[in-house]
């Protein structure tokens, strides 16, 4: 697997509890969704403070860092960079003003409009730290908070802005607020701590950050609605239309842990059935069924189960070595690889494997892979993908890269599986895949090159060349002055300004 990650975010209202501490621990549980950075800030009802750094989370916190933090409500944010340069600068949480307000936001996802927005804010007198859409993101709600006086209503404001994919909390130093993008493309659930009627919350965006901070599981944010929670309790609000539900459908396949929850089934229990489902399209004469670890082998288990072929454990991870895709060069992706991953050669020596991963993005990892297992005595490597091809970038919060990155948008099913060195290549359909995940509305563009929102002019220029998807839009200037013209209609905002 090749793609690059998401982020990950929570938030904590438990004024009777150590909140940063809280954070800790679920910034740990969510650390496979990003690593080049973590941060926590807190809010202790009269300001906002906030540690972050680059690296994982064990490596920027510690017990005394922790100790300085006391709160009652906090957000924390571990990174994988996509939109914007990486670095201590990039961060998160995003840390801004509002006049004398302290205002932290931390956002998984992308925006695909940031570029233009800030060129709006840019054109206002507003100034940016980094090139980040998280600051875009923050300077919009402090923009039009500063005019309305609501910090609710410059959420809204923003969320009529910005396009993309984002799941987003922000805290001053007494509320809590989390929000997710129309579409519900960024994953984000709600939980409750301590007994029925404790105002206490936690928000997350997965399921097993809830549970390593002992919280309850109560329902998913809801496309475009924004949440506050303070002294006054929770409540809610619709910041934005619903529109066609398209859930990032790499959730399913890779992202999410194999114990996150969604729509009531384990993110295991789908893989596995994934597995079942490739068994049956794409069969094998094989000994021995691996999985590439570690989101590939629940759907390892599925094939091996459904063909009746014994699975066993192939390849051995190294736990200690970070994700290849943060290798910053082609060369030392390769060298990860081999530091991450290692072949046992008393397991496959003398067989005929099926390896199974999670996807097949740029080829390079599997042809290293497969040279692990014919080197380790393999006598036949048959590898089987348990997602489609994937030969469109994504740009609501993956980082795929540019489209001739993609191995399956230039070559044939027969000329990658030449390329990786296999003796046979099969990838799970999308009508399969769909038949797999619970039935809900999802976003797979990254299969299919339907992208459910409209793409800049610029990013087809840069990531799509030679392809031109459906729905461009050339410029979101306009739309800013039809948003503040919309709350001077509502007596939001003064038309002075």
């Amino acid at each position: 697997m090749e793609l690059h990650e998401e982020c990950g975010v929570f938030g904590v209202w438990a004024p009777d509890r150590d909140v940063a501490r809280l954070t800790y621990f679920a910034l740990h549980a969510l650390q496979h969704r990003g690593q080049d950075s973590a941060g926590i800030a807190v809010g202790d009802g009269q300001t906002v403070l906030i540690r972050k750094d680059t690296g994982l989370v064990t490596e920027v916190f510690n017990n005394d860092d922790l100790n300085a933090m006391p709160g009652k409500v906090a957000i924390g944010h571990c990174r994988y960079g996509t939109a914007g340069a990486k670095g201590w600068e990039s961060a998160q949480p995003h840390m801004s003003s509002i006049d004398e307000t302290l205002i932290a936001l931390a956002h998984n996802g992308t925006l695909v409009n940031f570029d233009s927005l800030r060129e709006e804010l840019s054109s206002r007198q507003i100034s940016f730290r980094s090139h980040t859409d998280s600051e875009v993101a923050a300077q919009l709600i402090g923009y039009f908070t500063r005019r309305t006086h609501r910090l609710r209503t410059g959420i809204a404001a923003t969320m009529n802005l910005i396009e993309g994919g984002y799941a987003m909390v922000l805290i001053r130093e007494n509320a809590l607020y989390a929000f997710r993008d129309p579409n519900g493309i960024r994953p984000l659930v709600l939980g409750h701590i301590g007994e029925e009627g404790e105002n206490n919350w936690v928000v997350a965006s997965e399921t097993c950050a809830l549970d390593i901070v002992g919280a309850t599981y109560v329902r998913e944010v809801a496309p475009g609605e924004i949440i506050r929670i303070s002294d006054n309790g929770l409540s809610s609000e619709m910041g934005l239309a619903p529109r066609q539900q398209a859930d990032c459908i790499f959730e399913q396949v890779y992202f999410s842990r194999p114990d996150s929850i969604i729509s009531g089934r384990s993110v295991y229990s789908v893989r596995h059935q994934m597995g079942r489902q490739l068994a049956k399209e794409t069969p094998a004469d094989v000994d021995l069924v691996i999985g590439v670890p570690d989101s590939g082998v629940p759907a390892a288990e599925g094939f091996a189960q459904e063909l009746d072929v014994p699975f066993g454990t192939g390849l051995i991870k190294n736990r200690y070595v970070a994700r290849t895709f943060i290798q910053p060069t082609q060369q030392l992706r390769e060298l990860g690889v081999r530091l991450k991953l290692n072949a046992l050669s008393d397991v496959v020596a003398d067989k005929r494997i099926v390896m199974v991963d999670d996807s097949v993005v740029r080829g390079t990892t599997s042809k290293q892979i497969v040279q692990l297992l014919r080197d380790a005595g393999a006598t036949e490597v048959h590898v089987r993908s348990a997602s489609p091809k994937v030969a469109w970038p994504c740009f609501y919060g993956i980082d795929t890269a540019d489209q001739h990155q993609l191995v399956a948008a230039k070559m044939s099913t027969e000329e990658i599986c030449e390329y990786i060195g296999a003796d046979s290549l099969g990838f799970l359909s999308l009508e399969g895949l769909l038949a797999c995940v619970p039935s809900r509305g999802y976003c797979e563009s990254c299969f299919s090159g339907k992208y459910p929102v409209e793409i800049p002019e610029d990013f087809h220029q840069r990531f799509l060349p030679e392809n031109k998807p459906d729905n461009l839009h050339p410029s979101y200037a306009l739309k800013f002055d039809q948003v503040e013209q919309q709350l001077i209609d509502e007596g939001l905002m003064p038309s002075e300004q």
